[in-house]
């Protein structure tokens, strides 16, 4: 049994082809300013450095108890 594509089929296809690929192009886009918002916000932040935690001067690291 064979089946023909009808022209339906084929104007469908295009269509839903059509809206999918506007459907990706638009979410990438807003991941796409979304990531460039977020690494501009933190190359705006100074970097602050963590305060050490060993107190001696040996080099010598605090064991837990």
């Amino acid at each position: 049994m064979r089946t023909t594509l009808t022209p339906q089929f084929w104007e469908m296809f295009t269509v839903l082809l059509v809206a999918a690929m506007g459907v990706t192009f638009v979410v990438a886009a807003a991941l796409d300013a979304l990531v460039v918002r977020l690494r501009r916000r933190r190359a705006g932040r100074p970097r602050t450095e963590a305060p050490s935690r060993s107190t001696s001067t040996d080099g010598r690291m605090p064991v837990g108890r």
